[in-house]
């Protein structure tokens, strides 16, 4: 069967497949039962593969996107990595709107995938950049014919693919789950995971894990400098999610976090990873008090290759803390 006969919605079948299962594993800890969900294990390396593949998909039987379409999103990195690899596994074009904070190697990989990559400069009033990314998203789409926004911070299709996919997988896993602790930028993986497993498990604690700095959880706004986690703007997705606590983590703490997975736990994982285990060590002292070792999982949203020149690099560490 030759892909370039079939037509775009019988290529998008063709594709699902792609979204397979990613593993679990367990990490030593004391007074607890820590599993860590490795989510780099997806097709484009991070758990964003799964929402862009799902709008894609969506989009396209709707009839909103067509082979003649030009997607346009706004992403720190993963996201845009998942829709440009699937664009152009589908033969659409695809224009991601980046910033400054993106990780060198992301950019590139957008470079080669993209025929053309917009990479806004200045930053919005509360000091990060995905306002401006946003209004740069918005002036594309008035600018070019038969556009499609994507919108991963209000698509509900996002929170629903997270619903299918991640939250499933973890339901199938586990027979009982206490605690689980998931980075939040646009709120679409904290949204659906939380919703299915609240339905499975009806006690489990959904910790929501945010970066020092961000607005999401209404902190005041600081300059961040690690992407995947944390916002400049909170996302209506946020709202669809049931969260039970809220965790936020200095940039320094995730740095320490990160290179303690690394050398202690034997995994290379990025910044949003790095905080949600930071999380889990700040909550210790309350899930150690249980009975019995509770069963904690948190989700590791990418590989820590692209974190190689910030937070694995000393040099840059020590500005950080400065």
């Amino acid at each position: 069967m030759n892909p370039e006969n079939l037509s775009l919605s019988e290529r998008v079948a063709l594709l699902q497949g792609s979204l397979r299962e990613t593993p679990v594993v367990e990490l030593a800890a004391e007074g607890i039962r820590l599993h860590a969900k490795l989510e780099h294990a997806n097709p484009f390396g991070s758990l964003k593969d799964r929402p862009a593949f799902w709008i894609l998909k969506s989009a396209v039987e709707s009839g909103e996107v067509t082979e003649r379409t030009t997607l346009i999103e706004s992403s720190s990195g993963n996201f845009a990595n998942a829709m440009a690899s699937y664009c152009r596994l589908l033969g659409l074009e695809f224009i991601p709107v980046i910033d400054p904070n993106i990780a060198g190697s992301n950019e590139a990989f957008l470079q080669r995938m993209c025929k053309r990559v917009v990479k806004v400069q200045e930053r919005d009033e509360t000091g990060g950049f995905l306002k401006t990314r946003l209004r740069k998203v918005q002036e594309l789409c008035k600018e070019l014919e038969d556009t499609f926004w994507p919108n991963q911070y209000g698509n509900p299709k996002v929170a629903e693919a997270h619903y299918r996919y991640t939250g499933e997988e973890i339901c199938r896993v586990f027979k009982q789950l206490d605690y689980v602790f998931v980075g939040v930028s646009t709120g679409g993986t904290i949204a659906g995971v939380s919703q299915r497993l609240k339905e499975r498990f009806p006690s489990v604690k959904v910790i929501a894990v945010d970066a020092e700095g961000s607005v999401i959880f209404g902190g005041p706004p600081k300059k961040r400098h690690i992407p995947g986690i944390g916002a400049s703007v909170r996302a209506e997705l946020v709202d669809r999610a049931l969260i039970d606590e809220v965790v936020n983590v200095p940039e320094v703490e995730t740095v320490r976090a990160c290179r303690e997975l690394l050398y202690q736990h034997g995994l290379l994982v990025g910044g949003s990873s790095g905080s949600c285990y930071a999380a889990v060590k700040r909550y210790l002292p309350r899930m150690r008090s249980l009975s019995a070792p509770p069963q904690v999982l948190f989700l590791c949203a990418d590989k820590g290759g692209p974190y190689l020149d910030t937070v694995f690099n000393d040099p840059w560490c020590a500005r950080l803390e400065q």
